[in-house]
């Protein structure tokens, strides 16, 4: 078999891997939205009773887990690793979205409000937020993996940790700064959609230089 078609059928696997993981993880929150939105998910939040919070979060630390492992199996750098990380990630997570879409006919719009993440407490935001941001997930790991099938050995470069710090410190903020909506059943504020922007700006210019510094 040609290195070209064990490239495709691994990154084939890993994608198959991804969906399944996806239909999982919106499975279970058809159950919960059954349970605490039967007349349909909105704003502002209710609380989840007993512990089920604390089971939510391992929940979710076990999918990044999951992620994580499928990952560390198909790469053989930690780099490598990474981009197989970042692009299990990123299909996982649009095809969370494509399956809630088939299962609840939600979101209605890629602007509709969603529960995005609950470590370390709930992160909130337009499902167009993490949709995008997992859009270059994808194309950041499909890039990074064939550098190295090329033979080129991937390596961020200093400005570029530095330049993805500051861009997820934008991104983060603008999902966890409405403490009043994630903690204390308020409505949410606007979007700082800027700080998206921004956010990922950086991340592609970070993305780009390391790239760059790589092939050439």
């Amino acid at each position: 078999m040609s290195t070209d078609n064990k490239l495709f059928i691994k990154l084939t696997w890993a994608a198959i891997f991804s969906i399944s993981t996806g239909f999982v993880e919106a499975a279970v929150v058809v159950y919960l939205r059954r349970i605490y939105y039967p007349e349909g998910f909105s704003f502002p939040l209710k609380p989840l009773i007993d512990n089920l919070m604390g089971v939510e979060v391992l929940r979710e630390a076990a999918t990044i887990f999951m992620l994580l492992s499928a990952a560390a199996l198909a790469g053989k750098k930690i780099w490598e690793r990474f981009a197989y990380f970042l692009f299990c990630f990123g299909v996982w997570d649009i095809f969370y979205y494509v399956w809630l879409k088939v299962l609840l006919d939600w979101p209605s719009t890629i602007f509709d409000w969603d529960i995005l993440f609950l470590m370390p407490m709930p992160w909130i935001g337009p499902v167009i937020a993490p949709v995008t941001i997992s859009m270059l997930m994808i194309l950041f790991g499909l890039f990074t993996i064939y550098s190295f099938y090329k033979g080129y050995d991937f390596r961020p470069t200093l400005i570029s940790r530095i330049l993805t710090l500051i861009g997820s410190g934008f991104i983060v903020f603008s999902f966890m700064r409405d403490i009043g909506a994630t903690l204390y059943q308020q409505p949410p504020q606007p979007y700082l959609y800027g700080f998206l922007f921004i956010g990922e700006f950086l991340y592609t210019a970070a993305f780009i230089i390391s790239y760059v510094k790589t092939v050439k």
